[in-house]
């Protein structure tokens, strides 16, 4: 019989396992501190479970702990990039990074991914599969243990499209929130997606307080659809569309990442249609951010980052610039993950 994955059930799913192995409610919970305060590795950890109990678990459950397969850190600003290995052997990327208001923690959904925009690194080497609840808590719970630093924020914006696990990431972010457990807020974290819209507006509707951080870098379809196949699926007038519903829902201002590419999406006229475009959504924010070169193709940093922003900001639209973290060690995500596999 295949070992359970403890760490992906909820508090109430545990209890159920527990009470039908014969073992009191209570145990449930202790047990779940366990995991999810205490971050333990091993059942042996347990000190307050019965001896019997601990072996039962052992013979009935795994815990999710991914090997370390590498760990960089940058000397310029102590960014701490991770590439996890998962009991199957395939891979993920994770990123600590700190800021004035403490350490916020870039997590990987997906083990590569589907979405197939043409500047990105992760998109690379292929889509593979989902990750499990465990295997995101798992890269929280990691860092914290390795890096010896709490993470206080969130962003799902590692390798994957995390609307594309949609199940598994709710999941998870139910398991992150719980009272007995990390107890994070959800407005502590933030869901960047190239835009699926059908699931833009179920997120719309549970009203769980993430900020949705949308990948828009173009404003028109013609500019979008060549560098990001999503939107010939769901054009720009739909994501706007159920970005309004998103921030009508929620009360959440809606942020907006444009990955400014040299002779691409760079010009005067490129900033007047964001304008435009992002006019009816407001208030937003724009996050304009140096696009990751990746040695696939050959789109370079934007040079004109500053009147790009000043033409937006002159415009009405909140707009700034991403300080660049971790530069000494490639922290954008994909890039560790693709060297290992071509090593």
């Amino acid at each position: 019989m295949d070992k359970k994955d403890i760490l992906s059930l909820t508090l109430p799913e545990l209890e159920a396992e527990i009470t039908a192995l014969g073992e009191k409610k209570f145990r449930a919970g202790q047990l779940f501190g366990w995991l999810h305060e205490k971050k333990i590795t091993s059942f042996a950890e347990c000190t307050n479970l019965p001896k019997a109990f601990i072996e039962q678990l052992d013979a009935d459950y795994f815990i999710m702990v991914p090997a370390v397969k590498r760990k960089l850190e940058s000397k310029i600003d102590g960014t701490v990039k991770f590439l996890y290995e998962f009991p199957d052997g395939e891979r993920a990327e994770t990123v600590m990074m700190s800021y004035k208001h403490g350490n916020s923690l870039c997590i990987s959904t997906q083990v590569g991914c589907k979405m197939g925009c043409s500047f990105c690194a992760s998109t690379k080497a292929g889509f593979v599969r989902d990750l499990a609840p465990s295997e995101m808590l798992a890269q929280v719970y990691g860092s914290e243990r390795e890096s010896g630093r709490k993470v206080e924020s969130l962003v799902l914006m590692g390798i994957g499209e995390p609307l594309d696990n949609f199940g598994n990431v709710l999941r998870f972010l139910q398991l992150l929130s719980s009272e007995k457990g990390k107890n994070m807020s959800l407005r502590h974290v933030s869901l960047s997606t190239c835009g699926i819209v059908p699931r833009i507006r179920e997120l719309a509707d549970m009203k769980t307080g993430l900020t949705l951080s949308v990948s828009l870098h173009a404003p028109t379809d013609e500019k979008r659809s060549a560098i990001m196949p999503i939107n010939k699926r769901y054009d720009t007038a739909e994501l706007i569309d159920a970005c309004k519903y998103y921030f009508s829902q929620t009360g959440r201002r809606i942020s907006f990442e444009f990955a400014l590419i040299d002779g691409v999406n760079d010009d005067a006229v490129t900033a007047k249609e964001l304008v435009k475009l992002l006019k009816p959504v407001s208030p937003c924010h724009v996050n304009l951010i140096p696009v990751n070169e990746i040695k696939e193709r050959e789109y370079r940093k934007s040079s004109r980052v500053k009147e790009f922003t000043k033409l937006l900001c002159d415009s009405g639209i909140n707009a700034t610039v991403r300080r660049t973290l971790g530069a000494d060690i490639n922290a954008a995500c994909g890039q560790l993950r693709r060297d290992s596999m071509e090593n």
